[in-house]
């Protein structure tokens, strides 16, 4: 772990110099900078002191680099297609999936379907008939429904124009089985 570069790098962003950082911490100059240039790994409790005084959560110095926030440009999704649908991939983290779905007039995700996970929808247009085991809704803009992915489920555009759907999935396991 890089930490000490981490703590720098914040540091100098905050425009805060070391002779301050020891004034309010009460660390010394020379371990500080055996931190910053990972010379030494603090204990949790000096961790503690240093991202209270950066104002940062002690979590986030803790943090591999593919932990940190990930950005998906717009112009950066992948986009794929099934059943006539058009699937934008929004972004994804460990077991979470995050979906756009453009649903045509009259249609759907194809036959029931089951999967491992839970799934979260928000109807942002249109109307969709959603079926889930013997429970069936008609759900229209603005609605949102979840339920588990693991009983057999079905998604079909009812309405007359199209019908998109912001779909979140999430798995313990990473699934590549969902559209």
């Amino acid at each position: 772990m890089e930490i000490g570069s981490k703590i720098r790098a914040i540091r100098n962003r905050k425009k805060i110099t070391i002779a301050q950082m020891c004034e309010d911490t009460g660390l010394s100059k020379g371990f500080i900078s055996n931190v910053e240039n990972n010379n030494t790994s603090p204990s949790i409790n000096t961790l503690q002191t240093i991202s209270t005084f950066l104002g940062v959560p002690l979590p986030y110095l803790l943090l591999e680099k593919q932990q940190h926030m990930r950005v998906v440009r717009k112009a950066e999704r992948t986009y794929s297609t099934f059943n006539n649908l058009k699937i934008e991939h929004l972004t994804s983290k460990g077991g979470l999936r995050m979906m756009l779905v453009e649903f045509p007039p009259g249609t759907s995700m194809g036959e029931a379907n089951a999967h491992e996970g839970e799934e979260c929808h928000l109807v942002l247009e249109g109307k969709v008939l959603a079926e889930q085991g013997e429970d069936s809704m008609i759900i229209e803009e603005g609605d949102s429904f979840s339920w588990n992915a693991s009983v057999p489920h079905f998604v079909k555009n009812i309405g007359d124009g199209k019908a998109t759907v912001l779909i979140s999935v999430y798995s313990d396991t990473e699934l590549n089985d969902v559209f």
